[in-house]
C-alpha cells in the first residue's frame, strides 16, 4: 500500500510509494508520521499541492461499508469497514432495565402519559449510528486523500422503476436489458442471495430468478420472482424438485426499509458537507462489475461505483470494525445471594493495556478483546481467529492504542 501525505497545512497530497525517500525524510525531520494504519506522514516543510482528480466511490450498506478511491489508472485506497449491528438490542436491554426499576422502586407511581414530540427529521438511534459511521469513513479518506468526487450507492435497486418501468431520464437509457438488472437485483437482495427452496444446502453458489406463476400470468413483478439456485430450478423444471409450500407469491418490500429510510438521510447529509456528490444504483454497480470482469465483494463495488473499475487494483486493502466507545452498564445482570449484584466495570487499563488496543504477537498483528486483572489477554484478528485466550502481557508489544475503528491490513486475492 501507498504511503499517505499531508503538507504542513493538514491539506491531502497524493500518496507515495516511494518508500526510501520517506525513510530519510522521517530520520532527518522533514516529515513526521501521524497515522500507523492507514500510513500517514505529515510534512513539516511547504510543498506545491499538486494532485491529480480522485474518483472516491462508497458502497453504502446495512453491515458492511465498500470504500475505494482511485484515478483512471490506479487504486490508491480501498476498504471495508464493519458496521456496529447491537444498538437495537443494547436499547432494548437499557429499556428492560429502566423499567424492572421503576417497577421495584416506584410501584405507585402512574404510567407517564406520552405527550413527547419527535423533531423533524428525527431517525432511529440504530439508523442515526449507522449514517454517522458512514460520514465518519468518508472524511476520514477526505483526510488522506484530495477527493475531487464522490459517488454513493445507497440502495441495490431503484424502487421507482420497478413501479413504473416507463420512467426516463439520463440514467435509464442505457438500454432495456439495465431495467432486467434493476428488478432481479432487488429479487437477489430481498432473498439475501439464498435459494428459497434449499437455503443453500446445494452448495450452488450460481443463482437465477425464477417465476412463481407464470410470466404469461404473472408477469416480471418482483412478487411474481423467487431467488433459486440453479440446481433447484432446473429440477423443479425437469419434476425432480418441488418448492416448499410457504413460497408464494405476494411478498412486500418490507425489507428494504432500512436502505430506503437511510439512503435519502445519507445522501442529504453528504450534500451538505462536500459539493460534488452524485447517487448511482446496485443494479448499475453489478452491470459494470460483470462488464469488468471482478469478483464481488464490497470494495470492487466501490470501485466500480467511483467510475474506475478498470484501475490497477492494490495488492492489499483495509478491513476495519467499528466497535462502542464506552460500556455503560455499571452493574452485571445476573445477581448474586442476598441480592449482592457484582459490578460490570473493570479497571480501564491492565498491565499497560486497554480493550481494542493493537498489539503485537508472535510477528502477527492483533487486537485484545478481553481482559483478567492478573495480566492475561484474549487477543483475536477482526475475522475473529483467536489466536489465544490467556496470553501474558509480557509477551506482546502493543503498537496502536485503541480506537473506535480498528484497522487491519489484509492481502488481495487474485482476480480482485
Amino acid at each position: 500500500m501507498p504511503v499517505y501525505v499531508i503538507n504542513d497545512n493538514g491539506k491531502p497530497l497524493m500518496p507515495t510509494q516511494r518508500f526510501g525517500k520517506v525513510r530519510r525524510m522521517l530520520s532527518s525531520g522533514k516529515a513526521k508520521v501521524v497515522n500507523r494504519c492507514p500510513f500517514t506522514i505529515k510534512l513539516n516543510y511547504h510543498a506545491e499541492e499538486k494532485v491529480q482528480p480522485v474518483s472516491f466511490g462508497i458502497d453504502a450498506g446495512s453491515k458492511v461499508i465498500g470504500v475505494s478511491a482511485a484515478t483512471e489508472d490506479k487504486v490508491l485506497y480501498e476498504a471495508e469497514v464493519e458496521l456496529r449491528n447491537d444498538i437495537v438490542k443494547l436499547l432494548s436491554g437499557r429499556r428492560e432495565l429502566r423499567r424492572a426499576r421503576r417497577n421495584r422502586k416506584t410501584r405507585y407511581r402512574k404510567a407517564r402519559f406520552d405527550n413527547r414530540r419527535r423533531p423533524e427529521g428525527w431517525l432511529a438511534p440504530s439508523v442515526q449510528q449507522k449514517i454517522k459511521t458512514h460520514l465518519r469513513v468518508i472524511e476520514n479518506v477526505h483526510e488522506i486523500l484530495p477527493v475531487s468526487k464522490i459517488t454513493v450507492e445507497t440502495a441495490q435497486f431503484d424502487i421507482l422503476k420497478i413501479k413504473n418501468p416507463e420512467i426516463a431520464g439520463e440514467e435509464y437509457q442505457q438500454g432495456e436489458q439495465l431495467g432486467f438488472w434493476n428488478v432481479r437485483e432487488y429479487v437477489l437482495y430481498r432473498d439475501g442471495h439464498t435459494c428459497q427452496c434449499c437455503m443453500g444446502k446445494s452448495k450452488d453458489s450460481v443463482l437465477n430468478v425464477h417465476h412463481i406463476e407464470s410470466r404469461r400470468t404473472g408477469g416480471n413483478a418482483p412478487n411474481n420472482l423467487i431467488t433459486l439456485c440453479e440446481t433447484c430450478h432446473t429440477g423443479y423444471h425437469q419434476g425432480t424438485v418441488k418448492l416448499p409450500k410457504t413460497i408464494k407469491r405476494g411478498m412486500s418490500f418490507r425489507d428494504a426499509a432500512f436502505m430506503g429510510v437511510m439512503r435519502w438521510a445519507l445522501y442529504e447529509a453528504l450534500k451538505e458537507i462536500y459539493p460534488e456528490v452524485k447517487m448511482t444504483y446496485g443494479y448499475l454497480t453489478k452491470h459494470a462489475r460483470i462488464s469488468a470482469g471482478l469478483e464481488k465483494s464490497h470494495r470492487t463495488d466501490a470501485r466500480c461505483i467511483s467510475g474506475n473499475p478498470n484501475a490497477e487494483p492494490p495488492k492489499e486493502y483495509y478491513y476495519q470494525k467499528k466497535v462502542r466507545c464506552h460500556n455503560r452498564q455499571i452493574h452485571k445482570l445476573t445477581i448474586s445471594k442476598g441480592g449482592y449484584r457484582k459490578n460490570n466495570q473493570a479497571a480501564r487499563y491492565v498491565s499497560g493495556y486497554q480493550l481494542f488496543d493493537k498489539v503485537l504477537y508472535k510477528g502477527k498483528e492483533c487486537f485484545v478483546f478481553g481482559r483478567r486483572s492478573n495480566g492475561y489477554f484474549d487477543i483475536r484478528t477482526l475475522d475473529g481467529t483467536k489466536l489465544s485466550a490467556g496470553v501474558s502481557h509480557k509477551k506482546l508489544k502493543l503498537l496502536e492504542k485503541r480506537k473506535t475503528y480498528l484497522t487491519e491490513r489484509r492481502e488481495v486475492a487474485q482476480g480482485t
